[in-house]
């Protein structure tokens, strides 16, 4: 009996993914990519010797505790790749004082009580909260059943009730303590209106070692899925890029190339750009009014889509790996003001720079319609570029005196250039639906579309959900449901 024939469009962790089950479960696959390198928005890239990072903070699995790392094994990356594992998420600095969050929930909360001793019942709260989660990881949640959801959700349900609505700032209103009120809103990832769930959920996870960082960065993890995928026979087609999705009496059949190839294929999956999937490729013909109203009013500005690196000529090995401080004068960036920098410095993966130097990176929100607005004008474009890029090496300048005549190469990315390489529309990643929740966690956003058959989405834009894991993941769900259409058995082990 002839194998069945997939083709995926994507070759990031989703279309990695979904290509390395593909290949496991009997199906014979090829991934078309429009980029040259795998990883899709898990990238890194190269500049004068310095490896600058694009995605992975905390990834999700990286210990075996964790229900995830199966995941990582069943895709090659486990077993071949080093994790390193922080003892810090970050440390916040302002008014003189330092916070440190760190990963120890038991430490963090000794050096808490010596900031604000005030604070110590509040504090207690909000450290046994953390212990609670320890028990569990939402981060998991997307590969379990809604059953299996609730039934490990029960340990933690009066700290999910207690904690559900909150976001950090809400809780830093309990603090009395000046300097804690201010500087706990800043403690993940600097963004605002957080939940506090997806942050206790990232301490417990810290503390747990199931999150962490794969050593070489996020283009080094996709290069170990993709050599995975490729020891299956599976294949990879790079610059190439899908511009129809080939259509046969609602039956997906195939792909169009840009060049004006076709090829045919059984099955289609896209783990590409979700708008481009539904709206480009397929022309809309498979839409409801659901998906429309989603795609019809994307956020304009997002959170760390301008990304300032540089290379230093300086060892940072004592520093915090994240650093958020308040700045002693705020400054305008773009088009609005800021008053403290969020700082990621890699001195804890020493293949990222060469010896006694390092990459520092700060990411900042932005607006797609000021870069796009600025991009009319080329020289517009890149003069602005070098203006944030000025501004911020002097901000850092006050907290690391002398790093301004250290700089060996500098590199700005904004939503844009994202755009431009991965092929995200907007440079956006997704946002979570209204209405959505939780569910979206067990039935996805458009893992399928309406009236076409023989085509699946696997990837970030199938689940409304971000994340590495999520990703990976999707791409397995995907072939779990080709699976069982085909009345086959899903194994996650190679022959």
């Amino acid at each position: 009996m002839s194998r069945k024939s997939i083709v995926i469009i994507g070759a990031g962790i989703a279309g990695l993914a979904a290509g390395t089950y593909a290949q496991m479960n009997g199906y014979d696959s090829v991934i078309f990519e429009m980029h040259d390198k795998p990883g899709g928005l898990c990238t890194s890239w190269k500049r004068k010797g310095f490896t600058i990072d694009g995605c992975i903070h905390h990834l999700a699995g990286s210990g075996p505790n964790s229900e995830i790392h199966q995941i990582w094994r069943e895709l090659g990356a486990a077993d071949t790749q080093d994790f390193i594992f922080y003892d810090e998420i970050v440390q916040v600095e302002a008014d003189g004082l330092a916070l440190t969050v760190y990963s120890d929930i038991d430490r963090l909360e000794q050096h808490m009580k010596e900031i604000a001793p005030e604070d110590s019942e509040t504090i207690e709260e909000y450290i046994a909260a953390a212990r609670a989660f320890t028990s569990i990881d939402l981060l998991a949640f997307p590969l379990l059943s809604t059953w299996e959801i609730a039934r490990k959700s029960l340990p933690v349900l009066p700290v999910m009730g207690k904690y559900g609505k909150l976001t950090l700032e809400k809780f830093a209103e309990k603090l009395r303590n000046p300097f804690l009120r201010k500087t706990f809103p800043t403690v993940q990832y600097d963004f605002s209106n957080i939940p506090m769930v997806v942050h206790l959920n990232f301490l417990a996870g810290s503390h747990n070692r199931t999150l962490g960082w794969p050593s070489g960065g996020s283009l080094a993890f996709a290069r170990t899925i993709e050599c995975r995928y490729l020891s299956l026979g599976g294949r990879i087609e790079y610059n190439s890029t899908v511009t129809k999705i080939l259509v046969d009496r609602d039956k997906a059949a195939g792909v169009l190339l840009a060049d004006r190839r076709e090829h045919r294929a059984d099955i289609v999956i896209s783990a590409a750009d979700g708008r481009s999937t539904i709206f480009d490729m397929l022309s809309g013909a498979y839409s409801d009014d659901r998906i429309e109203a989603y795609y019809k009013n994307p956020p304009d500005y997002s959170e760390m889509t301008l990304q300032v690196s540089y290379g230093v000529a300086r060892d940072m090995g004592g520093e915090p790996h994240s650093l958020t401080y308040f700045l002693k004068n705020p400054v305008r960036l773009m088009d609005r003001q800021v008053d403290r920098l969020n700082v990621e410095i890699f001195n804890f993966d020493p293949t990222l720079a060469p010896p006694r130097k390092t990459v520092v990176k700060v990411m900042l929100g932005s607006k797609y319609s000021y870069w796009r607005e600025l991009a009319k004008d080329r020289h517009r474009y890149e003069d602005e570029k070098a203006r944030i890029a000025g501004t911020v090496i002097a901000l850092l300048e006050e907290r690391f005196p002398g790093i301004s005549s250290q700089v060996e190469m500098t590199d700005v990315a904004t939503s844009l250039t994202t755009e431009r390489y991965t092929g995200n529309w907007q440079g956006l990643q997704p946002w979570m639906p209204s209405g959505v929740g939780l569910t979206a966690m067990t039935r996805g956003f458009t893992r399928t579309l309406p009236g076409l058959r023989n085509f699946h989405m696997a990837g970030h834009w199938a689940e409304a959900l971000v994340g590495i894991s999520t990703a990976a993941i999707s791409g397995r769900k995907a072939v779990q449901r080709i699976c069982k259409e085909d009345g086959k058995r899903f194994t996650a082990v190679a022959d």
